[in-house]
């Protein structure tokens, strides 16, 4: 039976380096063909026009699918063979060349791991290399994690795994049977002369590709090389799981990842000529990786691949039992993402990680490459031209892939921040590295071993039948009763600062929704101090007076809800339009003088030049905060937080993008501090000392030279040091030439980081839009609450909804009296991401 989904946990044979199981939600049942795959709605541009065999590409008319083509393939790894024997199995007339440096027995690398999902699309489009690799997969469901003394076993994980050998052998085969060209020891000839000289060059060259790098005008590749170093070794014995094991060295922390990819007996496939093989004791895969630092403390950029090999066994004894480790050509390496603007020129397409890589430890290398494969040839033969198919392939695949290289950065980034998560409990610590790229998540996780979930509820604390945002938190004098907040968002619906119907109206819905704390928008300390003529304030008695109208009402209607109030200054990004009549354009008349750190204007040409601050406009501005905070206790408000994010006043004292300053308030960190910092003190004189008081910051500008992740870690620590209860974890927003890394809960790193390095409690923010993230950040500690803008625009009610939909009754969302009859879930559904091709389409030609 398959297992609920492929999880996204070991590593395994990349074309290059090693690889990892995929962790899509959804696992396809082997032995049913999937349903076909909906088509992508983003195309790319459309390549050149294609010639006809042996003629200049500018030749007339590209062939069409009924007619054979001439192609070459670039690469003899998994991708380059699978695409040749599919394309050769759909139509036999075809003349297909593939070119390969390397002699047929060399591989550089052990196991390799697919998903059911894969596997299932494999067996519907080619059932001859389906039956052989199903009688050469190890398969295993545990995957065990070692830290500290302690192993932790999570269950239902559903693995398969070969070595990247037989694999290889497996597809030689096929294509000899189908009959590929197959040229090895023979490098391909250059890019240009093969486009030439062929309708379709399929690039499978792997991360180093020539090809790419011989029209990089074209593809545009972006290569990022990260800050941890691996290598990529073997055991001659077969693990009983998955294992990752921690090891705490004198030079730092370094992690093992291990699965076993061949079992013990007799070798899993025979190449027809070649001699019987003796019988195997067993492999496996193991990948020992540590940040560059360490790598470097520890002597081992000065070993060679046997020695390398002997201090990781000595590291990882007791995982290996005294056993050895072996290399095969193995090196130390840091990992490289490859992203490509477009995967096609002309007739020359892009496919595994020649167009994309996604860390390893997510498995997806030989993975996406033979998905990559399948949906080449399917698009090939579903549209009448190769210009229409390549652009169909990409947009089929780039969603999928993005999506993919979404949950691989989010689990490089927790490996390389390790070391920040070695103190949690360990139940906490094993959840946190199962759920690390967002794929498994709690729910999911409850699927798969639903008494390991349990364990992690019971020390997180969770009542029976609780879920995790239901759980209480305090901040001083104040309890919350669940861990959702309604996000400050800006309305621009007052009338000179002043809240009105609309904002009791909003803010009170929200209320009634269930979160446990709803936040007001930003509320600026002074009418120079707003966004928009349309901005809240509190810098009248009258302003005053209409905001207790709207927490009153709250406290009322909502017992047990808590309101917060944000408090800042617009800075140089005030006076301009309301939103949706044009998004920091300046006001067509009636603006108003801005003040900044800097005199730098958002958009050069286009927003005004601020005033820099001089002694006495920061002493008036810091007044302005005192005023507005008292006013704010006078209001009603349970909680307060300093807006120190999104390029507004004191964010750009912070950000050294936007502060130029060369007196005690600019240069370093701590200078730019040091303004936010005198505000943040006065306003915590005059809160309440039982009212929690949090701030509000952008970790990063997403731009270079600006905020770094490391520079968030010390903004945070001060802050908390001067009495910030939490930290509110946003991004960017500070400049207009930001470049952020959009995606689900892309923000949420950044409060995890802050909060495991310095324990202090955070606010995750970012495309949080479900319960199941909400419960899975808060259970694996990356959060302590979590904020959600957008969710609660569509659903006022969302808290109520996310407790029906989990059958949670408890005292952490009561349904308000007149709204009981509503508590029932309606029938839903939802889907997480776009599917990968599995599916072809057409009978194979005789």
């Amino acid at each position: 039976m398959t297992p609920p989904a492929a999880p996204d946990t070991p590593p395994a044979a990349p074309d290059t380096p090693p690889r990892a199981p995929d962790t899509s939600a959804s696992a396809t049942t082997l032995g049913t063909p999937p349903a076909p795959t909906p088509r992508a709605q983003r195309a790319p541009d459309t390549p050149d026009t294609p010639g006809t065999p042996d003629t200049p590409r500018a030749a007339p008319g590209p062939p069409r699918r009924d007619t054979a083509l001439r192609i070459a393939v670039v690469g003899g790894g998994p991708g380059g063979l699978y695409a040749a024997a599919l394309l050769k199995r759909l139509d036999p007339a075809r003349d297909i060349t593939v070119w390969e440096r390397n002699a047929p027995d060399d591989t550089f690398g052990f196991g390799v791991v697919l998903s059911d999902e894969t596997l299932g699309g494999i067996e519907h489009a080619d059932p001859t290399v389906y039956r052989a690799l199903q009688h050469a997969f190890v398969r295993w469901d545990d995957i065990d994690i070692v830290r500290r003394g302690h192993t932790l076993t999570s269950g239902g994980h559903g693995f398969a795994a070969l070595g990247r050998r037989t694999l290889l052998r497996i597809l030689h085969d096929r294509c000899e049977e189908l009959g590929v060209r197959l040229r090895f020891r023979t490098a391909a000839p250059p890019a240009a002369e093969l486009a030439r000289r062929h309708d379709l060059v399929i690039a499978a060259d792997g991360i180093n590709s020539t090809t790419r790098a011989a029209h990089a005008d074209v593809f545009r590749p972006r290569v990022t090389t990260h800050r941890c170093r691996y290598i990529w070794l073997a055991a001659d014995f077969a693990l009983d799981a998955f294992r990752f094991d921690i090891a705490e060295t004198e030079h730092g922390v370094v992690q093992l990842h291990g699965y076993p990819f061949e079992r013990p007996g007799p070798a899993p496939h025979q190449r027809a000529g070649h001699p019987g093989e003796p019988p195997t004791t067993g492999a496996s895969t193991v990948i020992v990786e540590m940040r560059e630092e360490v790598w470097r403390a520890a002597g081992l950029d000065e070993c060679d691949e046997q020695q390398s090999a002997e201090r990781c066994a000595k590291i990882f004894a007791e995982a290996l039992g005294g056993r050895p480790l072996r290399g095969n050509n193995s090196a130390w390496t840091a990992f490289r993402t490859v992203v490509n603007e477009r995967w096609s020129h002309g007739n020359t397409v892009l496919l595994g990680d020649a167009a994309h890589t996604a860390h390893f430890s997510i498995g997806s290398g030989t993975k996406l490459a033979v998905e990559d494969a399948l949906a080449l040839a399917a698009c090939i033969e579903e549209h009448p031209t190769l210009p229409d198919a390549l652009t169909a392939y990409e947009a089929e695949r780039r969603p999928v892939v993005e999506s993919t290289q979404r949950a691989a950065a989010a689990s490089l980034r927790w490996f390389e921040e390790l070391h920040t998560y070695l103190d949690q409990p360990p139940r906490q610590f094993a959840f946190n590295l199962l759920t690390r790229s967002r794929r498994v998540t709690h729910d999911n996780l409850r699927l798969r071993d639903p008494a390991f979930t349990r364990t992690v509820e019971d020390d997180f604390g969770c009542p029976p039948g609780t879920p995790p945002m239901f759980t209480p938190l305090r901040l001083r004098g104040l309890t919350l009763r669940n861990r959702v907040v309604v996000s400050p968002m800006d309305m621009y619906s007052a009338t000179d600062g002043n809240p009105g119907d609309f904002h009791l109206v909003h803010l009170g819905a929200r209320a009634l929704g269930g979160a446990g704390l709803v936040m007001t928008e930003m509320v600026c300390v002074s009418a120079d101090g707003r966004i928009t003529p349309g901005c809240t304030g509190l810098y009248t008695d009258a302003h005053t007076t209409a905001w207790r109208r709207v927490t009153d009402f709250v406290h009322d209607q909502a017992p047990g809800t808590a309101i917060g109030v944000q408090l800042g200054h617009s800075g140089r990004k005030g006076s301009t339009r309301l939103m949706w009549d044009g998004i920091d354009q300046p006001l067509p008349d009636g603006n108003w003088p801005l003040v900044a750190s800097s005199p730098l204007p958002y958009r050069a040409g286009v927003n005004q030049t601020p005033h820099q601050l001089d002694r006495d406009g920061l002493a008036l501005v810091r007044d302005q905060f005192a005023a507005a905070a008292r006013r704010a206790a006078d209001s009603g408000f349970d909680l307060l937080e300093l807006h120190c994010a999104h390029g507004y006043l004191l964010s750009g004292f912070l950000s050294p993008l936007t502060n130029h300053r060369t007196d005690a308030y600019g240069g370093s960190l701590a200078n730019r501090l040091r303004y936010p910092l005198e505000v943040f003190d006065t306003v915590r004189d005059i809160w309440p000392d039982d009212r929690p008081m949090t701030v509000r910051i952008s970790a990063t500008d997403w731009a270079a030279g600006g905020t770094t992740a490391d520079d968030a870690v010390e903004i945070a620590r001060a802050f908390a040091a001067h009495g910030a209860d939490a930290i509110d974890v946003s991004t960017g927003q500070v400049v207009p030439d930001e470049r952020p890394e959009y995606g689900r809960s892309y923000q949420t790193p950044y409060a995890d980081r802050i909060r495991n390095t310095l324990r202090v409690p955070v606010i995750a923010v970012g495309a949080i839009s479900s319960w199941d993230d909400v419960n899975s950040l808060l259970l694996a500690g990356r959060a302590d609450l979590c904020a959600l803008a957008r969710p609660h625009l569509y659903d006022p009610h969302w808290t109520l909804h996310a407790a029906a939909e989990q059958n949670y009754t408890g005292p952490a969302a009561p349904w308000p009296a007149p709204y009981r009859a509503g508590s029932r879930t309606p029938p839903t559904g939802r889907t997480d991401a776009p599917r990968p091709r599995l599916t072809l389409t057409g009978t194979p030609k005789p």
